[in-house]
């Protein structure tokens, strides 16, 4: 893998990732960008009764919403029209959101873009690109990790309109936090608690039942497993666990890495086929890391994907129930995802 970093107009990092040497990425960014522009005004602030804490970023108000394909930011620059990237080609792209929630002392907010073709999707990519992917998400994670004030690495995409995405070129996002996530410090409250009462790893207790049990397993390889949770929140959720725990991708051994992406890509593609439509499948694909500092020794690295459409016509909404109290109401029994994900298989 080749990286290649540089700047934009407006002193933002870009970095192109390449599987060869041979591409030359280091063009100059036309645009009379302004680099004040490029502050934010984000700032953290903790609730006092959940202990969460929450990012203000009014600034984001003015961001890009569904600009035409002809004036897409994340397409590669063209004679007569200069996007957020500057080369006329790339692989993989990623540089610093012109928008961000989290910059400065509050962290980084970055765009990872999968291809420079604006009509596909990571679906449709090939295993060679998905690899690079996943390179380009390791090599951000270990990066991001090591500066200063980072508490935890987000690597996440969200496809579709159903789920609020702007800009429709397929592109994902990362995200360094300056705390730990809500959703992490409950899962790492939680096993902490599993390991004092059975001096156990509940992370790998979750795999190995669903192994064993084998009816919500979607589909397994030697090195991952995938399966709809027991108690699922999502119509059609699906956690992917690689088999020998890691706290990050950056700990990924060399054999689940190659496995990746014929995987990945398979579960992708079952989505798309879950609904008999032409139109992709929206949804959100979310790698969960351990946080650095305490709790990163029990932590398992995993990856859950799951969609807000539960019919070929109906969406999944949070209602009363879970946006106000997070108490969940899934109206697809677990095991009747898992089977209908498996008869949707690759021929």
């Amino acid at each position: 893998m080749k990286r290649t970093s540089t700047r934009l107009a407006d002193g933002r990092e870009i970095l192109y990732y390449d599987t060869g040497d041979g591409a030359a990425r280091a063009f100059p960014d036309t645009r009379p960008l302004d680099a004040s522009a490029a502050a934010t005004t984000s700032e953290v602030r903790r609730d006092p009764l959940l202990g969460d804490s929450v990012v203000i970023a009014s600034h984001r108000q003015g961001r890009t919403y569904h600009p035409p394909a002809d004036a897409c930011p994340l397409c590669p620059s063209t004679e007569g029209r200069a996007s957020e990237i500057p080369a006329p080609d790339y692989e993989v792209a990623v540089f610093e959101n012109r928008f961000p929630s989290l910059a400065g002392d509050t962290g980084r907010c970055e765009v990872i873009c999968f291809t420079p073709d604006h009509r596909t999707s990571f679906a449709q990519l090939d295993e060679e690109r998905a690899a690079l992917v996943l390179a380009a998400w390791t090599d951000r994670t270990a990066e991001l990790s090591a500066r200063d004030g980072v508490r935890q690495v987000y690597c996440f995409e969200n496809r579709g309109t159903e789920i609020g995405v702007t800009l429709a070129h397929p592109h994902g996002q990362i995200y360094a936090f300056p705390f730990v996530t809500p959703r992490t410090t409950r899962m790492l409250a939680t096993v902490a608690a599993h390991r004092v009462r059975t001096g156990g790893n509940l992370f790998e207790e979750v795999l190995a039942a669903e192994r064993a049990d084998g009816s919500r397993t979607v589909l397994a390889g030697e090195h991952w497993t995938a399966f709809v949770p027991y108690a699922a929140r999502w119509p059609y959720e699906v956690h992917l666990y690689p088999h020998h725990r890691v706290p990050d991708l950056p700990a990924l051994g060399d054999a689940a890495r190659a496995e990746f992406p014929g995987i990945y890509l398979e579960l992708l593609r079952r989505f798309d086929r879950l609904f008999g439509r032409t139109d992709p499948t929206p949804y959100i694909s979310a790698w969960h890391q351990a946080p650095l500092g305490g709790g990163r020794e029990d932590f398992a690295l995993h990856l859950e994907l799951f969609t807000v459409r539960r019919t070929a016509d109906k969406l999944k909404y949070l209602a009363g129930t879970e946006s106000g109290m997070e108490a969940y109401m899934n109206d697809v029994r677990p095991e009747d995802a898992a089977a209908r994900l498996r008869e949707v298989a690759s021929p």
